[in-house]
């Protein structure tokens, strides 16, 4: 681009570094001048970029984005994707966590899982995957879902989350309300034994939300998995082990 270069150089000691999530590949820390025309956050976010071995390594293995490593990462810790299973992806584009799940879950192979996604903005299909496209608020997105899953589901992702205001209170609400939109169409289609797992902001979950899930999940904690970036404030709340639906949950139609 006009009015900017970058410097490529090797790490101390001139050796790869390592600190890819593959390894054995050697980075380059680059610098990225700040041209006249562009914000010095803009910048900053440009050179984070290029020297995340996440990025790097998203890029070498075909994920769609870096985040494909967080579900890695939880999946790795807590187990939810398994051959077989069906799973619904909710906030799932550019894809990343549908191509995991894919691959986990075995999805368009023999005895292999099911998986569908869907989020608001337009992506490219996933082989393997039902891609859909559509808003998860909206009165006709939970039978869309369930539709195309073809039965319970077994895991419900939901990597959801609003546009940030600049004000935590506010984001920390919006996600949040997102999430209890999340659970409740969880408990419609997940079956006995099933897992929950929502993206929330660092401080946790709500009270009564935390409640709610306590009361359907035999276990709830929270983790952030390495590749959510330090200075980033979401966390993921992950539940195992769906009790059922009650009396007082709407059945699975």
């Amino acid at each position: 681009m006009a009015g900017e270069k970058t410097k490529g150089k090797s790490k101390s000691g001139g050796k790869g570094t390592g600190a890819g999530p593959g390894g054995g590949s050697r980075q380059m820390t680059v610098t990225v001048k700040t041209a006249k025309r562009r914000k010095l956050s803009s910048t900053l976010w440009l050179q984070r970029q290029l020297n995340d071995p996440y990025v790097y390594e998203a890029k070498r293995l075909g994920y769609r984005s870096r985040a494909a490593f967080k579900i890695i990462q939880l999946d790795d810790r807590f187990h939810l994707l398994r051959p077989g299973v069906r799973v619904v992806d909710l906030g799932a584009a550019p894809g990343g966590w549908t191509q995991v799940a894919v691959q986990r879950v075995k999805a368009g192979q023999p005895k292999g899982g099911t998986v569908v996604g869907m989020d608001i903005l337009e992506w490219d299909p996933i082989a393997g995957a039902t891609v859909l496209q559509g808003d998860f608020l909206a009165d006709d997105a939970p039978d869309r879902l369930k539709e195309a899953l073809g039965g319970p589901a077994d895991v419900v992702l939901s990597d959801m989350a609003a546009p940030t205001t600049g004000h935590p209170s506010t984001d920390h609400l919006r996600i949040i309300a997102l999430v209890e939109v999340a659970l409740h169409f969880a408990m419609e289609v997940l079956t006995p034994g099933g897992a929950f797992v929502a993206k929330v902001f660092q401080g946790g979950t709500e009270k009564t939300l935390l409640d709610q899930l306590k009361k359907n999940f035999t276990t709830v904690r929270h983790a952030k998995p390495p590749a959510s970036r330090s200075d980033s404030a979401e966390t993921y709340v992950v539940a195992t082990g769906f009790r059922g639906q009650t009396e007082e949950q709407p059945q699975n139609t």
